[in-house]
């Protein structure tokens, strides 16, 4: 039976359910939930913009987006982002997806938090990036209807989303702070940790090893 939310498919192919398998078993019902409302949300973001994004390139960057924040891919320190985008890469390749197919949805991934540029690239990494936002921060509620909106969050609750959410990124980035350096990422460390201070940029040239 065809699973429809809000009036968006969700696609049946054996990909699709294998992530949210992957998903299911590997992370949390805070993680899962947001991911599939991420797609939902990101689907009719493409709708109204006239995109057309391949849905389930779409689902997989969706479901993969945070998955770094709970599994680190490598035992190479880097931004979770990464460690996610890296993880849907793997798992696109080992099913004989194309490395295009891939290289798509890790760039969707790992940019889904760098503001002002994914929106000026391909379908699915605007998407990704639009349903991320309006789960996160409420952007574009105003362009969705209410019972869409209704309908998703009964599908895929929300819960103490704010309050949750924000430790969970608390908990993947503490034990990694340099990962932080020039992103968002950094504003959870200094609102949550004592004595986090975040490094500028100013700072790194200052101190650069040049004498002047």
């Amino acid at each position: 039976m065809t699973d429809i939310i809000a009036g968006v498919e969700i696609p049946e192919t054996s990909a699709v359910a294998e992530a949210t398998e992957f998903l299911r078993e590997r992370t949390n019902s805070l993680i899962f939930h947001h991911s599939r409302r991420v797609f939902l949300f990101g689907t009719l973001h493409a709708r109204a913009l006239d995109l057309r994004p391949d849905p389930e390139l779409l689902y997989i960057s969706a479901m993969f987006h945070d998955a770094g924040l709970l599994i680190p891919f490598s035992e190479t320190e880097q931004r979770f982002e990464v460690d996610g985008a890296d993880h849907a890469r793997k798992f696109l390749l080992d099913r004989g997806f194309s490395e295009s197919a891939a290289e798509v949805v890790w760039m969707a991934i790992a940019l889904h938090t760098t503001p002002g540029i994914p929106g000026r690239l391909g379908p699915e990494i605007a998407a990704t990036t639009y349903g991320v936002l309006t789960d996160a921060i409420g952007w574009g509620m105003d362009r969705l209807e209410g019972d869409q909106m209704d309908e998703i969050v009964a599908a895929h609750p929300r819960g103490d989303f704010k309050k949750e959410f924000l430790q969970a990124f608390l908990d993947g980035l503490k034990d990694r702070p340099d990962t932080t350096y020039g992103t968002m990422n950094a504003d959870i460390l200094e609102h949550f940790v004592p004595g986090f201070r975040r490094v500028s940029m100013v700072e790194r040239i200052n101190n650069a090893a040049w004498p002047r």
